[in-house]
């Protein structure tokens, strides 16, 4: 279950930028996440929910978006997004080839899990 690993990660590296004002509050942590990454959206929410403990973070959100993978081959520029049939990519993902000129492709995408904004609610000074 690796969505309780980045679920503990999401919640440790926003517990590290809290502000020093203790009436500070996580609103919401908008969060992308590729398709190649195999998550499963409802178990790294159900975990960031278990995990979100601390004041600064309780009843926070996760939103989450997933992005598609995208290929792009360097030799003619051919451009698509990359959707997979099974799961067998989770280990490891296979070797692919252009389908105009059957040149490697390179990913562009679909791979990462980024933190893309986090709303706060600050006391009125």
């Amino acid at each position: 279950m690796h969505e309780l690993s980045l679920a503990t990660s999401l919640v440790d590296t926003l517990l590290e930028y809290a502000p020093k004002n203790p009436k500070s509050k996580v609103l919401e942590v908008h969060l992308r996440v590729g398709k190649l990454r195999a998550i499963s959206t409802e178990q790294l929410k159900f975990s960031y929910e278990i995990l979100a403990k601390d004041p600064f973070l309780k009843g926070s959100e996760l939103v989450i978006e997933e992005t598609p993978a995208k290929i792009h081959c360097p030799q003619c520029g051919f451009k698509e997004d990359f959707e997979v049939s099974d799961d067998s990519y989770h280990f490891t993902l296979p070797t692919l080839s252009c389908p105009k000129c059957q040149s490697p492709v390179e990913l562009e995408g679909g791979d990462e899990v980024v933190i893309t904004r986090v709303r706060i609610r600050s006391p009125k000074k």
